[in-house]
C-alpha cells in the first residue's frame, strides 16, 4: 500500500499546482459531465487535507463519490483518511463485521484514488482555481 500512496502524492502534485494554501478550491472537469473539485482544508508544514468531490447536478448524491485525502510531504505520499463519510479505515477489519467492510478495505479506497488521479491525467484536466 506503500507504492500506491507514493504514486497518489505525485499524481496530486501534477494536477494541483499549488497544494500547501488553506482554502483554495480547484476546479476542473474531465468530460462533458464530469465535473470536480478539490479544495485544501488544511494546510501545515509537513501535511495537506484535501477534499475531493464530484460536482454534477444530475447524479443522485449517492453516486457523486467524496475522499478526504491526506498529502504527508515529508513521507510523500497521499492515504485516502475518508470516503463517502465513513470516516477513518483501520488498517484490516475481521470478516464479517457489523458494517460489512472489507478485509482490506482502506486499500481498496486508496487504489480507488490511484484510478481517479490516473483517469484525471490521461483526460488532462483544465484546473480552474477559485478564491
Amino acid at each position: 500500500m506503500q507504492a500506491i500512496c507514493e504514486l497518489n502524492y505525485h499524481r496530486f502534485l501534477r494536477i494541483l499546482p499549488d497544494c500547501d494554501t488553506e482554502d483554495l478550491t480547484y476546479q476542473f472537469t474531465v468530460g462533458p459531465q464530469l465535473s470536480y473539485r478539490m479544495t485544501i482544508t488544511d494546510a501545515a508544514r509537513y501535511t495537506t487535507t484535501v477534499r475531493v468531490e464530484q460536482i454534477s447536478r444530475h447524479a443522485p448524491a449517492y453516486m457523486k463519490p467524496v475522499m478526504v485525502v491526506r498529502l504527508y510531504h515529508d513521507a510523500r505520499m497521499a492515504e485516502v483518511i475518508s470516503s463517502q463519510n465513513t470516516g477513518a479505515f483501520a488498517a484490516s477489519y475481521e470478516y464479517p463485521n457489523n458494517k460489512m467492510r472489507q478485509r482490506n478495505e482502506k486499500q481498496m479506497v486508496n487504489v480507488f484514488l490511484a484510478e481517479w488521479l490516473q483517469f484525471c491525467l490521461k483526460q488532462r484536466p483544465e484546473v480552474v482555481t477559485e478564491a
